[in-house]
């Protein structure tokens, strides 16, 4: 026997979700208007299938799935760049909106990706054998980095995360500078989950831009400085 799941969420408009996924490589093998707002989208492996539904809220919705991908980095870049071709910038905030790519503590590589409907597509790649929570460093900024992405993007919970940053950057010590680096874009990215004002937001990224770091780092960091990058077009419209 064989099978396969295919997600079936719903939305306001079949044509608007039907508009954004063709931006992301998604071909349409089936659209109807009556008897009921249908679409079907498949790209690769990776099938949706949506509903028109009026009294649908996309600032409300929980809907969820996973996407498993054994090539995480080359979907993502793909991803972003159809997002950039069609808005002129990279949407961090509001619907839609991509997330950063980053390493889990459970053992994926993944990033998150909520379309106009509101429904969410989180998509990963195993990078351990095990999808256990590894445990949290001891050293001060490493765990703080941990604690935050953990509550900030698994747990949803933004305020908790600027409270654990918040603390270890107010607290007595020298953070490395990719550890900086990290806390600075994070902290940024949890205001703009909060809906905090642009000029807040832009204060963490001005400070991430300050920090100093070996071409070695810049190595390391590159999924860290490509979010800030996006953070920052985003708040200025793409210019």
């Amino acid at each position: 026997m064989a099978e396969t799941v295919i997600p079936i969420f719903p939305c306001r408009s079949i044509d608007e979700i039907t508009d954004f996924y063709r931006t992301l490589g998604f071909e349409v093998t089936h659209q109807q208007k009556s008897p009921n707002p249908h679409c079907a989208l498949r790209r690769g492996d990776i099938e949706l299938q949506f509903y028109g539904a009026k009294e649908h809220d996309p600032a409300t919705a929980y809907h969820t799935c996973y996407v498993l991908t054994d090539d995480v980095d080359t979907l993502y870049a793909s991803f972003r760049a159809g997002l950039k071709d069609a808005l002129g910038r990279v949407p961090t905030r509001g619907l839609p909106r991509i997330g950063a790519l980053k390493d889990m503590s459970y053992g994926v590589r993944q990033f998150l990706l909520s379309d106009p409907a509101g429904t969410c597509l989180r998509i990963g790649q195993p990078i351990s054998d095990s999808f256990d929570h590894t445990a949290p460093p001891k050293e001060r900024y490493a765990r703080a980095i941990h604690q935050a992405t953990l509550l900030g993007e698994s747990k949803g919970d933004p305020a908790a995360a600027a409270r654990i940053i918040d603390h270890a950057l107010a607290a007595e010590g020298d953070p490395t500078p990719p550890q900086l680096l990290r806390l600075l874009v994070l902290r940024a990215e949890m205001a703009v989950h909060m809906g905090a004002d642009p000029a807040e937001v832009t204060q963490w990224l001005v400070r991430a831009g300050e920090v100093e770091l070996t071409d070695a780092d810049r190595e390391s960091a590159g999924d860290v400085l490509r979010r800030a990058d996006d953070l920052r077009g985003d708040l200025s419209g793409g210019a």
